[in-house]
């Protein structure tokens, strides 16, 4: 898949608002929260941190600039793993961004 079919799958997921960033890096998040970052040839996501070693394990898959202490991993190739599990990644960044504006006190 390209990184242009990413994108609209990011903004096909409920609540997810666009926006340029930082010299035109398409960002997405939900209810203010970032979960995505595209720029010209690679992107970055939120991964869950149990998952973090695993996947920078993989060739292509690295640690993202400034944001791998929050569990980010940056895809140096849009072809580096399957679409299907790039989709699913995309999907969970969601989620855990959607989590986090639920407020503490309210949270299972």
């Amino acid at each position: 898949m390209t990184l242009a079919a990413y994108r609209k799958h990011c903004l096909s997921l409920p609540g997810t608002s666009h926006g340029l960033k930082w010299s035109g890096v398409h960002a997405y998040s939900v209810e203010g929260r970032l979960y995505a970052l595209f720029g010209d040839k690679t992107f970055s996501f939120k991964v869950d941190p149990e998952r973090f070693l695993e996947l920078t394990d993989r060739e292509g898959v690295a640690p993202a600039k400034f944001m791998a202490r929050h569990k980010w991993v940056m895809l140096e190739n849009p072809k580096a793993l399957p679409a299907d599990e790039v989709r699913a990644l995309l999907t969970r960044a969601h989620a855990l961004a959607a989590a986090k504006t639920t407020p503490k006190r309210t949270r299972p």
